[in-house]
């Protein structure tokens, strides 16, 4: 089955019928929309960026019987190239910071990783995308414009989310791709300052119009 996990937006695309499950795991509950795929919005309960329980997302596709999954999220661009209105297809990724796992009590290495058949399929949908490395930040805040200096020279756009969604969907041997939008530069690219919250959104609501429309081809390819 394909999971798909994405903003509010999500459910506003052509969707298969969907019905709203709360799936229980040790890890908590999830609202999960079940029917021919698996849909997870991914701040639901109104959940900021760094409050996510993302153990409790991905475990809820595993036990819906969620084999991959595509995680569609908002970044800000670390390379003048990569203007706002971008889509990025994520080719690698990259956390300095600890990301959460199943395996607190065990010793289990799983080496991460982007499902190259589901990239590429994306790709196809998206050839106007390029592939770039996702660096996950912690959040809420920005980043610094020294942060993000340090930082592209090894990656291409900034999110809060994916790596965790990705990591852990590793562990659970869900095949998994990241398909980004690029909403903003980020803090000091492109000759911009801090990113503009209110620019974000105007971006953001473009940029979910186009992934909209995606994301019938995402079900039709994948599911």
């Amino acid at each position: 089955m394909l999971g798909i996990i994405g903003g509010t937006a999500l459910l506003q695309a052509e969707l298969p019928p969907l019905e709203r499950k709360i799936i229980a795991t040790p890890f908590g509950s999830a609202e999960v929309y079940l029917g021919k795929i698996a849909v997870i919005k991914r701040h639901q309960f109104n959940t900021p960026p760094a409050q996510i329980n993302h153990r409790a997302n991905i475990a809820a596709l595993k036990i819906a019987g969620v084999d991959r999954m595509i995680s569609i999220g908002s970044t800000g661009s670390m390379k003048e190239e990569l203007p706002p209105g971008s889509l990025v297809v994520a080719s690698g990724y990259f956390s300095p910071w600890n990301i959460q796992t199943f395996h607190e009590h065990d010793i289990f290495h799983v080496p991460p990783s982007v499902d190259e058949e589901l990239s590429a399929g994306l790709m196809e949908l998206a050839p106007d995308a390029k592939r770039g490395v996702y660096f996950q930040a912690l959040g809420p805040r920005f980043e610094t414009a020294s942060e993000i200096a340090h930082f592209a020279e090894h990656t291409d756009v900034v999110g809060m989310t994916a790596a965790s969604e990705l990591t852990l969907a590793n562990e659970l041997g869900i095949r998994c791709a990241a398909l980004c939008t690029v909403d903003n530069y980020a803090n000091g690219i492109g000759g911009e300052g801090a990113p503009d919250y209110e620019e974000i959104i105007k971006i953001a609501r473009q940029n979910g119009d186009k992934v909209t429309s995606l994301i019938k081809g995402i079900v039709e390819k994948f599911a």
